[in-house]
């Protein structure tokens, strides 16, 4: 069976071989004739197959880009998520193209692998730059961190050099006197050569390319002398009598610091002596009638806004008067009485003369035309003070107003340090409630302008203990509304020349109107809005621009009016901003902002 089986295959394989090559011996241009056909078939199949595939590969890659803008938001720039995201891709264009022919299939997931390399790449670049974003971040707040260390230490090397010359001095201290020995010359020249080196600088910026070096000389020098003098207690005791030495140089430094300023806001400064003497000049040229004021008619009438100013300083008085009528809203209501001395009557009147205050009535007198005054001065007065300014005539004229305005009812009495910023008719229709004097309160002690009676008045004194109460709340004269005719009622004039008296005999207050005036009003003080009248600007006190701005009245209260060379800066334009700097005779006396 076998055998019948394998000749059966044999014959079957024969008969196979037979019917394939019989045609291609016997019909050979048959075979040549299908061989072209088949050729131009199948480029015609691979034309169709080309296009069919790139029309395929299009729609791919748009699906692609679909699925690849959907899906990047899912993606956070981490390593480990690529593979799964190639591989999830990978997977997914296999399932859609499986109806597809094999070879376009390969051909099209070798494009998308290469697509996903270059996102691959392209996420890799991105998560690179932020890690360079971070690391330039890192390094700016390093260099920051470095900068703010840097800075804290910017003075280290001045400082040490100046220890270093207070220890040189210390060791050069305990020297016998008299030495010239090589350690005391060696010494003595780096002191001089450090000296030198630092001179005035604050900062290490500030020190020469050789400080370095002699800083470490001078170190060298000092390790030798701490050898030579191991004594520890002996150089303890000597840098504190060095100590104490600076101490009372700085206290000596502080009192001629004092001592100036309270010279320089005494002394009359050149420009204002000259300005004095132009204008006296030019109102001695007039004739009398020229020298006459309009509108003096309005001078007794007492239902105008009445405003005086006692002083001997033209440019003050300017101010105070100008800003007043600047800011007034019925200027034609407002009248000024201007009062001062024999001296300075001609430079002031010329002043007002040339410049007159808009619609606003001035006067402008002279304390010697009240004859009544000068002889109670000259009775009662009379005090030998070191400040000739706080006992002056035209100081404690303010409490003879009843009788220097017989025809007024109420008056507001300015000192020549202040400006006014604002409308100040509302001050008329206040209600003083019977008392005499409003003013703003000093009794604060949060605040700058804080005056308790303590400081002014001598309360060890039985006769101020026994009528004075030391925690009373304090007030302060620059800007004060007067009831002149509860004034006259109470007749506080004659308790104001009690008081003079007795402190005349023994030492009560100290000398000055502010002490007198507190015991005067005493309970007869009403308390104004602090923003009518804001104190501090004569001094570093710290007052806020905002409270500034909003105050009704501002007062150089201090030593450092703003006329001075000595003015604080930081205050001085609010005082300037109300004079004119270019007027030829401020000009001709260099008196500038």
């Amino acid at each position: 069976m076998k055998q019948v089986r394998r000749w059966q295959r044999i014959v079957i394989l024969s008969l196979l071989c037979v019917s394939v090559f019989a045609p291609m011996v016997f019909f050979p241009s048959t075979h040549k004739m299908l061989t072209s056909a088949g050729r131009k078939e199948f480029v015609e199949d691979l034309t169709s197959i080309k296009y069919r595939s790139d029309n395929l590969r299009l729609k791919l890659i748009e699906q692609e880009t679909s699925k690849v803008l959907k899906e990047q938001k899912l993606v956070f720039y981490k390593e480990r998520d690529f593979d799964s995201v190639v591989s999830h891709r990978s997977v997914e264009n296999n399932d859609s193209e499986q109806s597809e022919n094999t070879g376009e299939a390969v051909n099209l997931l070798e494009r998308n692998e290469t697509n996903h390399e270059r996102k691959e790449d392209e996420i890799l670049q991105i998560t690179n730059s932020v890690q360079k974003e971070k690391s330039n971040q890192k390094a700016v707040r390093h260099n920051q961190n470095v900068q703010r260390q840097s800075q804290r230490v910017t003075d280290g090397r001045v400082k040490l050099m100046r220890d270093q010359v207070i220890r040189a001095k210390a060791y050069l201290a305990f020297t016998p006197p008299g030495s010239n020995s090589h350690f005391v010359k060696e010494l003595k020249t780096r002191i001089k050569e450090v000296e030198r080196a630092v001179g005035e600088a604050t900062r290490d910026s500030d020190l020469p390319r050789s400080a370095l070096q002699k800083m470490r000389s001078m170190e060298v020098l000092l390790s030798k002398a701490s050898h030579i003098f191991p004594d520890c207690s002996a150089m303890a005791t000597k840098l504190r009598s060095m100590t104490y030495n600076a101490e009372e140089q700085i206290r000596s430094q502080k009192g001629q610091e004092s001592f100036l300023l309270q010279l320089a806001g005494r002394t009359t400064p050149k420009g204002l002596h000259c300005l004095s003497m132009q204008l006296t000049s030019e109102y001695f040229s007039l004739q009398p009638e020229e020298r006459q004021f309009p509108n003096q008619q309005k001078l007794h009438d007492p239902n105008l806004h009445h405003y005086a100013v006692f002083s001997d300083n033209v440019l003050a008085c300017a101010v105070v008067v100008h800003s007043t009528a600047s800011f007034a809203m019925e200027p034609e209501k407002v009248v000024f009485h201007v009062v001062t001395d024999s001296l300075n009557l001609p430079a002031i009147s010329m002043w007002f003369l040339l410049n007159p205050p808009g619609k606003a009535t001035i006067q402008v007198q002279s304390v010697d035309d009240f004859e009544w005054l000068s002889s109670k001065y000259n009775s009662t007065m009379e005090q030998k003070s070191r400040y000739p300014r706080y006992t002056s005539l035209l100081n404690h004229l303010r409490f003879y107003l009843p009788e220097v305005f017989p025809a007024l009812n109420k008056i507001v009495f300015f000192d020549d340090d202040v400006v006014v910023q604002k409308d100040l008719s509302k001050l008329w229709s206040l209600d003083m409630k019977g008392k005499v004097n409003g003013a703003v309160e000093t009794c604060q002690r949060s605040e700058a302008s804080f005056w308790p009676m303590h400081m002014l008045i001598n309360f060890s004194d039985p006769f101020v203990a026994k009528r004075f109460d030391a925690n009373a709340c304090t007030w302060a004269f620059g800007m004060n509304l007067f009831d002149l005719k509860e004034w006259r009622r109470q007749n506080l004039t004659s308790l104001y020349q009690k008081y003079l008296e007795l402190g005349l005999k023994r030492p009560l207050w100290k000398a000055g109107s502010l002490p007198l005036g507190w015991v005067t009003f005493y309970n007869k003080t009403v308390s104004l809005d602090k923003k009518w009248h804001l104190l501090g600007l004569g001094y570093e006190s710290g007052v806020r621009q905002a409270d500034i701005e909003s105050a009704a009245v501002i007062h150089y209260n201090g030593i450092k009016k703003p006329w001075l060379d000595i003015a604080v800066s930081e205050y001085k334009g609010y005082w300037s901003k109300h004079m004119k700097f270019e007027r030829p005779y401020l000009q001709q006396c260099n008196i500038h902002e």
